[in-house]
């Protein structure tokens, strides 16, 4: 049986004619619901210039695919009918003051985190994998620990924050990690392991509840999946489909390993971060961190290194040859980021940036 992903994607809301981010997410949100009836996938975020999909669970590629492009145009035609575009970026490259939610949730995360929250004007793509048992999932998560950081370099969209080039590749996730339970995390050993070490997270009352708990990978507390939360949202709606079929790729990979009763790698906490970091900083335009040496290799060399480790479970389900020729194009024309950085130094804009990608999120 092979398994079913599931894609959330965050889109920032611009305004058409200057690129700004702008506080419309209740009309949008309000509109989408309209047009969609029942079978709305629209939700809120923290921030009112942000505004979230969710796929159905496919077992199908191509169908993944056909749903992100349905709910990306359906986003773009709804925000059109409050003065708005949709963009596939994971911060913005112009300026903003982010205006947070009035849900009594959102209120308690600016109160309780200040300028971390505020500035959490970020935009990710989370990608959900069926898992049998939460004892699978756990052992899932312990072996895809060391090819997080592969995801985010190949997602990498966020080079530009408050108008500024950062000089990272993916920004979003310097600033995502502010968040005390953000990053990589331990290996855990079983679900009984998993599950205690949340309970005391949140214990400490430092985390409101076990939906703040942002590990770059974990169990959904909503669904029978496991969620890897580390990557950007693509500016190109194909990149979220490889992201999707790599991921589903190592999920399946981790578990076969499982069940071989190979060890995950023990790989520490402090070596991931220095992926993590690397990642963020070059993505796929410099050296990354190897997943199993720890040491600099070409992006290319790595990613090669994710496909071959992937090879036989994405064969299986029928994604190989389809994600080795969409890693072919990532590689030959960039990421989002690359794609930010050309225009910007073709016109000087960061409005014409906005502009040329709120087309791109359509694919």
């Amino acid at each position: 049986m092979v398994r079913t992903v599931g894609v959330e994607e965050e889109l920032l809301l611009v305004d058409a004619q200057s690129g700004e981010p702008r506080a419309l997410s209740a009309a949008v949100l309000a509109l989408a619901v309209d047009r969609a009836a029942d079978d709305s996938a629209f939700e809120s975020e923290l921030h009112l210039q942000q505004l979230e999909f969710a796929t159905q669970p496919r077992s199908d590629m191509g169908e993944l695919a056909e749903e992100i492009l349905r709910w990306r145009a359906a986003a773009a035609e709804s925000a059109a009918q409050a003065g708005a575009d949709v963009v596939a970026l994971a911060t913005s490259p112009l300026p903003v003051s982010p205006s947070i939610g009035e849900d009594e949730r959102y209120r308690w995360l600016a109160e309780r985190f200040g300028l971390t929250a505020q500035e959490q004007l970020t935009c990710g793509c989370h990608v959900h994998v069926s898992v049998d048992s939460d004892e699978e999932g756990v052992g899932v998560l312990d072996r895809v620990r060391p090819w997080l950081p592969v995801l985010l370099a190949l997602s990498a969209n966020s080079p530009f924050w408050q108008g500024q080039d950062t000089a990272y590749e993916s920004y979003r996730s310097r600033v995502w990690g502010r968040w005390p339970s953000a990053g990589p995390v331990e290996t855990f050993g079983s679900a009984r392991r998993y599950h205690e070490q949340v309970r005391a997270l949140v214990d400490t009352g430092v985390l409101r509840d076990e939906g703040m708990v942002y590990f770059d990978a974990r169990l959904s507390h909503r669904y029978p999946t496991v969620e890897v939360r580390v990557a950007d949202v693509c500016l190109d709606p194909a990149d979220a489909v490889l992201l999707a079929s790599l991921v589903r790729g190592l999920v399946e990979t981790a578990a076969r390993s499982r069940l071989a009763e190979e060890p995950p790698d023990p790989v520490g906490v402090g070596l991931l971060r220095m992926a993590a970091w690397q990642a963020g900083r070059s993505g796929m335009e410099g050296d990354l961190l190897h997943p199993v040496t720890m040491r600099p290799e070409p992006a290319s060399d790595v990613v090669g290194a994710l496909l071959a480790h992937v090879h036989d479970a994405m064969e299986d389900s029928g994604d190989g040859a389809a994600a080795e020729e969409a890693v072919r194009r990532v590689l030959e024309r960039g990421t989002g980021a690359r794609t930010q950085r050309a225009v910007f130094a073709r016109t000087g804009s960061l409005r014409a940036v906005v502009a040329e990608c709120v087309s791109g999120t359509r694919g």
